[in-house]
């Protein structure tokens, strides 16, 4: 299974490699290392440089919004310590603390020695409590050892009577006030509460049968020894100061908001704020550059991946991959500068809409669109990851593809202007009214402004970017279809015949190629102008041969092939002259492909007596029809020629006719390298058929006599027409 894997990849690596070219590849290193450069610039922040204690020459502005460290720390050491103060009086973040209990049992311990110290022994006593061999320790010494270790006084009378009791009566005691205490400190005892656990001790230990100077001896140890034992609980507090910690809400320092102004002193505080907004260089983030580098190849690789799928005839154009990738990076590069204008608000004017016009009217929609897409996440980086800005490119950019979808003459490049700046406006309010930006909503007019001077920008770059990539846009196309062309105005004096034919062509193919989904424009404009070759000499031309000889019938076949075919070339230097776009001569050099010259060629073939005559020499030089508008140019070429030659046409005729004529073209191979398919073709006839009937519609045939009469009725009316 690896093996089999291994192989698909060096088989599609191969594949890959064969269809691209060094150039293609060159191209595509440029456009990644354009775009990898300009969002470098996100991974350095800007530098300025500023000593405290200097006088600042300029305002420095934040360019970003971010969080004020400083004063956010300060907040949560403050939220941190009120919390803990709070906790300090709740209870039920305390526990007991075991060390006080412990304390209170060994001081207990302590003081009922000493007390059985003072008891006199006829046996061996603890050591620790010896002071000689036979001797109990003097009521007096006791005291003074309890007030000096202990800090507990207790009155004479009450050491006298525990001095005169026996070893087992003062067990008892010991035993008894022990319990009391102990049991006492294994309780709750806060600050508040310690009194009540005294007084509770105090009442336990008068209701034991002891004499009264027992009891008084053991209240008195007992309200000493017993104290507050409850403390804090760490793991509690810490996760209540945590809490409170990250419910803190950073100080924001807002973009364009000022840090410094000029002529201010530069002090400590403003050198940390600018480091938190960037303006103190700190070192480069070498994570964030991996990840932007990752951003660029991955946006290129599917904006790849797509026109591979979609357009795959711009990746192998180097012109138009280059246009691709210059718009792109000029418009990244320009959303970049505007990030970094001193005002806050240009980046509202962003390119995306610039982009989708110029790549619409260059290309098509379909590279429009997916330039705008990649274009708005590009700008979405740029200005650190704002939303606002995201939605507006793309939206805007879309808006601008749709709107120059159908161009019907330069001036609707300003009314997408104004339909993209007002969908950029509208935008702005909407994304305002709900973040509740006022800013937003206050700048929408730069919303509109930004659709406006995409449109007169794109107006006025056009023309430079068709020279530069050599690639004809539907502006050029409308002008180049515009009567008034020196071409078409010479077409239309000097061989009216070929300049009616061409326009009649051109209606065929334009709804042909509409009806199978080619450019209808380009169909168009193409006919108008695939046989201005006739010009050179417009008489030797059927159609332009009113009341006048043909001048082939004394002519021989081949030099009236040579005459004819000649047009070709003739059209093709008429084209180098008038600087017609390569787009459009396609249409002068393909239309006849290398179809036969048939009328000449069968007369040679007649009168040849020992059957000499090659077709090869009455053929048209080619090329074959390379794309689907060409083909259906050649295709109504000979269809308009064809029906013009039918006696009373009927709709039977005329479909019988069509179909003919394309099934000719493609036995004899002149439609081998376009890219129709069978479907096509059949849509190609249809659209044909429709077309010539709307031409040869019933008219009303009037009397002559009627109509002379009508005449020169109008002349009587009007007057002598001498005068």
């Amino acid at each position: 299974m690896k093996r089999k894997n291994k192989g698909g990849f060096r088989e599609f690596r191969d594949r890959v490699l064969k269809r691209t070219t060094f150039r293609q590849w060159l191209i595509a290193v440029i456009i990644f290392v354009g775009l990898s450069a300009i969002l470098f610039l996100n991974g350095l922040p800007s530098s300025v440089t500023v000593e405290v204690g200097q006088v600042a020459k300029k305002d420095l502005a934040a360019p970003n919004t971010s969080v004020n460290t400083k004063e956010t720390e300060k907040l949560k050491e403050e939220a941190a310590r009120q919390i803990v103060l709070q906790l300090n009086e709740d209870p039920s973040y305390q526990v007991i603390n075991p060390a006080i209990v412990l304390r209170a049992e060994e001081n207990i311990t302590g003081i009922l020695n000493l007390l059985r110290g003072s008891i006199a022994q006829e046996t061996t006593i603890e050591e620790d409590d010896l002071e000689s061999d036979n001797e109990a320790l003097s009521v007096s010494e006791v005291d003074r050892r309890l007030i000096r270790d202990f800090k507990i006084e207790i009155p004479h009378d009450s050491l006298e009577a525990v001095s005169q009791l026996s070893l087992g009566q003062f067990d008892r005691f010991a035993q008894a006030l022990t319990d009391l205490v102990l049991e006492t400190m294994e309780e709750r005892i806060s600050q508040d509460g310690l009194r009540d656990a005294r007084d509770a001790f105090e009442q336990q230990i008068s209701i034991r049968n002891f004499d009264v100077e027992l009891i008084q001896a053991g209240t008195i140890i007992g309200r000493q020894l017993i104290q507050p034992n409850l403390v804090l609980d760490t793991e509690m507090v810490n996760d209540a100061r945590d809490q409170a910690v990250e419910s803190v809400e950073p100080v924001l320092i807002m973009q364009g908001e000022i840090i410094v102004r000029k002529g201010d002193v530069v002090r400590s505080e403003h050198v940390s704020l600018l480091q938190d907004v960037g303006l103190i260089k700190t070192g480069r983030d070498y994570g964030v550059l991996v990840g932007l580098f990752l951003l660029v190849l991955i946006l290129l690789l599917l904006l790849g991946s797509y026109l591979y799928q979609n357009r795959r005839d711009v990746l192998e154009n180097v012109s138009s991959l280059s246009l691709v990738g210059s718009v792109l990076v000029a418009m990244v590069f320009l959303g970049r500068v505007f990030s970094l204008i001193g005002w806050a608000e240009a980046k509202y004017l962003n390119p995306s809409a610039l982009a989708g016009l110029l790549l619409t009217l260059l290309i098509d929609s379909k590279v429009g669109s997916i330039v705008s897409v990649i274009l708005a996440i590009f700008l979405l980086v740029i200005n650190e990851m704002s939303w606002t800005i995201g939605i507006l490119s793309l939206l805007g950019g879309l808006a601008a593809v749709l709107s120059v979808s159908k161009v019907s003459q330069r001036g609707d490049l300003m009314r997408a202007g104004f339909i993209v700046g007002g969908v950029n406006f509208s935008l702005m309010i909407t994304l305002g009214l709900v973040s509740k930006d006022t800013n937003l909503v206050i700048h929408s007019y730069l919303g509109l402004l930004s659709g406006v001077l995409a449109s007169i920008v794109a107006i006025g770059i056009l023309p430079y970017l068709e020279s530069l990539f050599k690639i004809t846009s539907a502006i050029r196309l409308l002008e180049l279809s515009n009567p008034n062309h020196p071409l078409l105005r010479r077409l239309m004096l000097e061989a009216p015949g070929t300049y009616h034919h061409s326009i009649l062509v051109g209606n065929l193919a334009e709804a042909a190629a509409e009806a199978v989904g080619a450019d209808g424009l380009l169909a168009r404009v193409g006919s108008h102008y695939h046989d201005i070759g006739k010009l050179k000499r417009p008489y030797f031309f059927v159609e332009n041969q009113v009341g006048m000889d043909n001048p082939h019938d004394k002519m021989a076949p081949s030099l009236s092939t040579l005459i004819i075919t000649s047009h070709v070339k003739d059209g093709l230097e008429l084209a180098a002259e008038f600087k017609l776009p390569p787009i459009v001569t396609q249409f002068i050099a393909q239309h006849h492909g290398t179809d036969l010259v048939r009328f000449f060629y069968h007369r040679a073939s007649e009168s040849s007596e020992d059957n000499s005559v090659e077709e090869r020499d009455f053929r048209y030089p080619g090329p074959k029809a390379q794309g689907k508008e060409v083909a259906i140019v050649s295709l109504a070429d000979a269809t308009e020629a064809a029906v013009r030659s039918i006696s009373k046409p009927n709709p039977g005729k005329i479909e019988g006719l069509v179909r003919k004529i394309i099934k000719d073209r493609l036995n004899s191979g002149e439609l081998d390298e376009s890219d129709l398919t069978f479907q096509d073709m059949d849509r190609i006839a249809n659209a044909f058929v429709k077309v010539i009937m709307g031409m040869f519609h019933t008219r009303v045939e009037y009397p002559e006599k009627i109509t002379k009469e009508e005449i020169e009725g109008k002349r009587t009316r009007n007057g002598s027409s001498d005068k």
